[in-house]
């Protein structure tokens, strides 16, 4: 089994090899280990009518076995996740990185810091850099939030490790203690890692259920199956670069829902196929349109609204493409909204150091669409009362709107209000931090 996976990652470096791309070269600053084996795998797929072709960002599977996982079912799970991989360039389309999801670790294992360490061993051996081990359950009364105090050092030390807490349930509202505790995980870690980013494997969720393909929030349930996520965000703009008048959401709404669905259709026959030859269910695709540097969701509103992104209109417009995210016929998982990470965005990056954009103005955005908090700036002294009342807020929302939604704050170490981000990596645009 474990030649049979060094055979397939032989294979997929010998297709179509192509030099770094920006992920590759950020997420190898970041030092996730094996990334480098699986995010430059690229076929040669024709171009689409709208001139952008879709590239898929992940290709998740989720494990059905309960903690602790014995090293054989990893690299069992591995070997499909790379032939997946394998089998998707052969089609032609970009596969940028295969992940790993399991149940709940939380509460399962007597020593977490010592597992973790087994797991980040074998995904080493294995190649696979991204492996969630799901959300800590802390808006359950009966959770205890004890089990929180080293996630910071676990993550520090496994850095191809992720997880979160979820604070807020509509079965149980939102617990402010675990808000509390959460945010002091997110100081933790920025104090923990190199220039905070070890905040990037760490979220903080509401309402978010097993089954999303999109990192750090994924976590599995039940059977084994694989989720696709997409890097979309070109197509949604390509998409809307030439809408025509003024803002339009019924119009918005047909060319995306267009655009997405001649791209999507091909990938999900696909995976579909691939789920007969591999014995693993496919689950389904999260549509969300993840941006990446100048591929950017901003830019793509900003066509829509004829207009700075943040301007009058943006929530309607957020708010149409959300509509037709929603709408594509095929199997969907995740949040199927829009993404919008000010510091994965250049688009929103500007609009943030603009002040064009605000943590309240994104929180009120993803009320219509997207994913709550994402990749924010913060300074480096920013209180823990304070970052708990700002994962409050989120949870709020998600819990009454019974809407999944996330937090990933990033506090920046020795940098305070105007103070400019130097994270030194393709993969996160650097702003000014809110004066």
């Amino acid at each position: 089994m474990h030649d049979r996976a060094g055979r397939l990652r032989r294979r997929l470096r010998a297709l179509r090899p192509h030099p770094p791309t920006p992920l590759i070269q950020a997420l190898a600053a970041f030092d996730c280990p094996g990334v480098a084996q699986v995010v430059h795998w690229r076929g040669n797929h024709s171009s689409s009518v709208f001139g952008v072709v879709v590239a898929i960002r992940t290709i998740t599977v989720g494990l059905a076995q309960r903690h602790p996982i014995e090293g054989a079912v990893l690299r069992e799970a591995a070997s499909v996740a790379h032939r997946l991989g394998a089998r998707f360039v052969e089609a032609g389309y970009e596969v940028q990185t295969v992940r790993l999801a399991t149940q709940p670790v939380f509460g399962q294992v007597p020593d977490l810091a010592e597992y973790a360490a087994r797991l980040q061993h074998v995904m080493d051996e294995e190649g696979i850099g991204y492996l969630s081990l799901g959300p800590g359950q802390a808006a359950r009364p009966g959770f205890d939030l004890d089990q929180l105090a080293g996630i910071a050092d676990m993550l520090a030390a496994c850095e191809a490790l992720s997880c979160t807490v979820q604070i807020g349930t509509s079965e149980h509202g939102v617990r402010a203690a675990a808000a509390v505790a959460a945010a002091r995980v997110v100081g933790e870690l920025a104090a923990a890692t190199p220039k905070g980013v070890g905040n990037f494997r760490f979220a903080v969720l509401a309402e978010v259920g097993p089954g999303h393909p999109f990192f750090p929030a994924a976590y599995h349930e039940g059977p084994g199956a694989f989720s696709l996520g997409l890097q979309s965000a070109g197509v949604v703009a390509e998409a809307l670069s030439g809408i025509p008048g003024e803002l339009d959401p019924a119009k918005i709404t047909e060319r995306v829902r267009g655009a997405l669905t001649e791209q999507v259709l091909p990938v999900v026959r696909l995976a579909e196929k691939l789920a007969t030859e591999v014995g693993l269910p496919f689950a389904g695709i999260d549509l969300s349109p993840a941006p990446h540097g100048d591929t950017s969701i901003g830019r793509a509103i900003e066509h829509a609204i004829a207009g700075p992104f943040g301007a009058p209109g943006t929530l309607s417009a957020a708010a149409a493409i959300t509509q037709a995210l929603r709408s594509v016929q095929v199997s969907r998982v995740g949040y199927c909204g829009l993404m919008l990470p000010v510091m994965e965005d250049t688009t929103l990056a500007r609009a943030w150091e603009s002040g064009g954009i605000d943590l309240h103005q994104l929180l009120a955005y993803s009320a219509v669409c997207g994913t709550g908090l994402d990749t924010v700036p913060l300074p480096g002294d920013t209180p823990v009362e304070e970052v708990a009342r700002i994962l409050m807020d989120v949870a709020a929302l998600a819990v009454r709107l019974r809407k999944p939604l996330s937090a990933r704050l990033f506090p920046v170490p020795g940098a305070g209000p105007g103070d400019r981000t130097d994270f030194g990596s393709p993969y996160l645009v650097d702003v000014r931090l809110p004066g």
